[in-house]
Formats: C-alpha cells, structure tokens, sequence
C-alpha cells in the first residue's frame, strides 16, 4: 500500500455501534434444525406428559426405547451428552448416548431434576413446543460470537463478488501446514517451527503472493481484543519475514474503543489492516489486484 495512513483518521471510521444482522438475536432456523433432531425422541416422551404413574411409565418406556434418554439432557437445557451430580455422599454418572445406568437409575435423575414434574403436573402440554423455547434459549448464548461470524460471512461473499473460486482462488479456515503444502511457502516463523499450528479465517492465492486473512468484530469491550491486537502484532512482525506471503486483518467494532492503544500498536507495523469502511471502499480490491 502507498503512503502511511494515519491512525486517528482510521480509527474514527470504526463503526460506533454492532454490526447485527437480522438473525443476530435468534437464529430461527438454526432453533428449528436443532428441535428437529430430538422428534422422535420427544414424542415418545410425550406419552408421559400428565401421567399419574409418571416414574413407572418412564421406566417402561426407556426399557422399551432406550433412544429416549438421548434427549434428557436439552430438557434441561443443555448440550452435554455426559452429567455428574452430587448428592449428599452420592455420586452420579450418566452417559446420555450409550446407556450407563439402569432405567431405574435414569429415572432418579428425571425425579430429582424436576423433569417428572415438568410433564407430570401438565406444566407443558406438548414436548416439541417446550424444545423450541428451549433451543431459542440456548442459540441466545451464541450471540457474542455472531458479530465475527456476520463478518466472516460478508468478506466471503465479497470474495466471490470479487469473482474468486473457493478451492482455487482462495480457502476458508486454513492451516499453515495446509498453505505449505498447497504452495510451498514456509510458515515456520508463524507457526513457531511446527509446534504451534495457525489456522487463518481465509487465505487468498494471486500469482505473485499469498494472503492469509484474520477476520473479526467486537461489538463489546474485554481482555480478549488486547491478547488479539497483541497476538497479531506478532504475526504480522513474523510474516514481514516470509518472501511471497503477506498477513491481512480485517476488524471492526465499537469495543475497540475500550483497547485503542493496544489495535494502534498493531496499525503501526501493519499496513494491511482493514475495516468495514475501508472494505467499501474497495481496499482489499486494491490490495489483491
């Protein structure tokens, strides 16, 4: 790039408020894709909602349909397929894909978690409705890695507006062993001699040089954009030593304010940071040509 841009003038282009796109508060398909996976088990544990001999039915059924207990554990709202609970001077370990426990056992789980409660005294009525509260509840929990995905997604589609092919022109999550193979450059200065291995977000193949691209958005302060600015500083100073390769990052977003010092750090040895701003006005465009 030619001429040294000015931090200031750069920064004060940052976005001041989160890039959102319109599923970034529930991802609704997302929340349908993922009830669905649980249908048949559910609805086989819907044949104990209201039931009076709840922990007998339950039994019978998981002896019947041992399947059922793979869904246990989002009817409490979680993703974990192993639990441990403690009780009193009791242990208590369940496998929730392979059977680990007797159907009694499952049962003293179900009744001291408040799930035989759940179903038994008519608090819900249909097991498919409650999984879709449920997983709207924990695709909530994704929300701080959206504002990064949402810009993943948009230098993706930039490329191939672009015209570039993804497996030719350029890849996504790329390790520097796979870049080495794929063109023979040593990244042995980025990877630390093969003891640590670097993936980058993107990694763009011209004629004379190649690009690995970090993509990322903070829309919210931290620790995390101090390690990160600091992080790539080193990559960028290590790549400077690497004939035909050259580091790109692409960041944005209102929580730099909170770690300025630390991102001006990195713009002063690296020229080809970008942000959204820079991106419409077609920087990388320049950068690749």
């Amino acid at each position: 790039m030619s001429g040294k841009r000015d931090f200031s003038t750069w920064f004060s282009t940052m976005q001041d408020v989160p890039y959102r796109e319109w599923t970034y508060y529930t991802d609704f398909e997302k929340v349908y894709e993922n009830a669905s996976k649980w249908k048949r088990s559910l609805c086989l544990m819907n044949s104990l909602v209201g039931s009076a001999n709840i922990k007998e039915e339950f039994i019978s059924l998981v002896s019947d349909y041992p399947e059922v207990i793979k869904c246990i554990p989002v009817l409490l709202a979680c993703r974990e397929v192993e639990m441990d609970f403690y009780s009193a001077d009791n242990y208590f370990h369940y496998d929730f894909n392979l059977m680990n426990q007797s159907p009694a056992e499952y049962a003293v789980m179900m009744e001291n978690t408040g799930l035989f409660g759940l179903l038994s005294h008519h608090i819900i009525k249909d097991l498919n409705d409650y999984i879709i509260g449920v997983e709207a509840g924990l695709d909530s929990n994704a929300r701080k890695n959206r504002g990064g995905t949402s810009m993943e997604n948009r230098i993706y589609n930039l490329l191939l507006d672009m015209g570039l092919e993804e497996g030719k022109d350029f890849d996504a999550q790329v390790k520097a062993s796979m870049i080495t193979r794929k063109t023979g450059i040593d990244l042995g200065l980025i990877s630390h001699d093969g003891t640590t291995e670097k993936k980058f977000d993107f990694v763009i193949y011209r004629e004379k040089r190649v690009y690995a691209i970090e993509v990322n958005y903070y829309g919210s302060g931290g620790s995390k954009l101090n390690e990160t600015a600091r992080s790539y500083k080193t990559i960028a100073l290590e790549a400077k030593g690497i004939p035909d390769f050259a580091f790109v990052w692409i960041t944005d977003g209102p929580g730099w304010k909170s770690a300025k010092p630390n991102l001006e750090e990195t713009f002063d040895v690296l020229d080809t940071i970008f942000n959204i701003n820079d991106l419409n006005n077609g920087s990388l465009e320049k950068l690749l040509r």
